[in-house]
């Protein structure tokens, strides 16, 4: 049976039905374009119907600051690749080709909204005031997390697809009824002081768009208007999986079906993403509900330093979005226009340098913690079977120092000890 024969419902031609299809048209408004895009990649700066006003918001100094921001993460992508390669990291997730998604995105969001990250928003991490050398901790195997998501409102990683997207709606909907019992507060008369609308913005890729949690979350974003941006970046790779193969139709699409506005934004200029997220976050906050951005990107790299992408993908594909560059395009655009010139590139390779130096002595004076405070923190209180599984780790442990005593020169107990020691004697 095809689309054009579904049978009718009750309901069709009802003043119920013509009623819900104009709320719905009400809430999908929004740009009629397909994907957005105002930084083109030869750096000429088009308009668009809604979004231009946003970008227009920007001054000089903020636009050398995306460009600074894409410059600094991407040498610190790089540093954390051959610090992995070199032993000192267990992983490393690279971003590069990313930035402008992440750096775009993070710059539009206000320090009382609250980041659910993935695992590979290094660049989001970096607007949000997140040491990133402290970042490094978790993949190198020495923290469960690395810092505190309570000083920047930036949570800890998330290794697990999509893991993050209902626990955001969740937090969202608790800023939600928090502004509410403070509104009611505020009108009973009482000195109750006016604290900023918050939002949330939670991150994932196109390969976590086709979890289960997405679906779930989406259903409850929609269904109480909680305050929360899904953003997805569309990177076209979930590890060696085609984004051909998550879905038929741009990702954006989705959120017809739930309910709310979806937008496709060119992932690799900056200027439209910060404009398209600054738009969402600021719908979010005033009341509104939910918006799903999809910044349509690329992963450059591979998907980790366990990955080798030329596996699956041709190397012409990588070349033609080398082209689509994100710093690339913003440096034309601010040399054109006369807002940077080589004195100030020369001082963001500088800083860039000098973060890896940062990041590179920080990671070799990371000390390994001891393995005994896993088991001390397992339970608040002591457990017998936490004490019983540290003995026999200690047991095990202790082996190995036997077995490394008895391989030294001159250690007893051996026909060849006691030849080597009469040979040296």
């Amino acid at each position: 049976m095809g689309a054009t024969h579904l049978p009718s419902t009750e309901f069709d031609g009802t003043a119920v039905d013509d009623q819900l299809e104009a709320e719905a048209e009400a809430r999908l408004g929004g740009p009629a374009e397909p994907m957005v895009q105002l930084l083109a990649p030869d750096g000429t700066l088009g308009t668009d119907p809604v979004f231009s006003a946003y970008a227009d918001r920007l001054d000089a100094e903020q636009l050398r600051g995306f460009y600074a921001d894409m410059a600094k993460i991407r040498r610190f992508d790089v540093e954390a690749t051959a610090l992995q390669r070199q032993g000192q990291l267990a992983l490393w997730v690279p971003l590069t080709g990313q930035e402008a998604a992440q750096i775009g995105s993070g710059r539009a969001s206000q320090p009382q909204d609250y980041i659910f990250p993935t695992y590979r928003e290094h660049g989001v991490a970096l607007t949000r005031n997140v040491d990133l050398a402290e970042l490094l901790r978790q993949f190198r195997g020495v923290s469960n997390g690395g810092w505190n998501p309570k000083d920047t409102n930036f949570h800890l990683y998330t290794l697990v697809l999509a893991a993050q997207t209902p626990h955001a709606v969740g937090y969202a909907m608790g800023i939600q009824r928090d502004q509410k019992l403070a509104a009611a507060a505020a009108g009973e008369g009482t000195d109750h002081p006016a604290e900023p609308k918050a939002a949330v913005m939670v991150y994932f890729g196109d390969g976590a768009s086709s979890e289960g949690d997405v679906h779930e979350s989406m259903v409850f974003a929609s269904s109480y208007d909680a305050p929360v941006v899904f953003f997805c970046q569309n990177n076209h790779w979930a590890i060696s999986v085609p984004s051909t193969v998550q879905t038929r139709i741009p990702l954006s699409n989705r959120a017809k079906g739930y309910g709310f506005p979806g937008i496709r934004v060119d992932g690799n200029d900056v200027i439209a993403v910060h404009a398209v997220t600054e738009w969402a976050l600021e719908r979010a906050r005033e009341g509104h509900g939910p918006v799903l951005i999809e910044a349509f990107t690329y992963r450059v790299g591979a998907h980790t330093t366990a990955d080798d992408p030329t596996k699956y993908r041709e190397s012409s594909e990588e070349a033609l979005w080398r082209a689509k560059d994100p710093l690339d395009r913003l440096e034309k655009y601010l040399r054109a226009q006369g807002l940077a010139e080589d004195a100030f590139f020369a001082q963001v390779k500088a800083d860039g340098d000098e973060l890896a130096a940062y990041v590179r002595k920080t990671t070799h004076d990371l000390e390994t913690p001891d393995i005994r405070t896993a088991f001390a923190n397992t339970y608040v209180e002591a457990h017998p079977l936490v004490a019983e599984e540290l003995a026999w780790f200690e047991e095990y442990s202790a082996g190995f120092a036997d077995e490394a005593e008895e391989s030294l020169p001159g250690a007893a107990g051996t026909e060849d000890d006691e030849t080597a020691t009469g040979v040296a004697r």
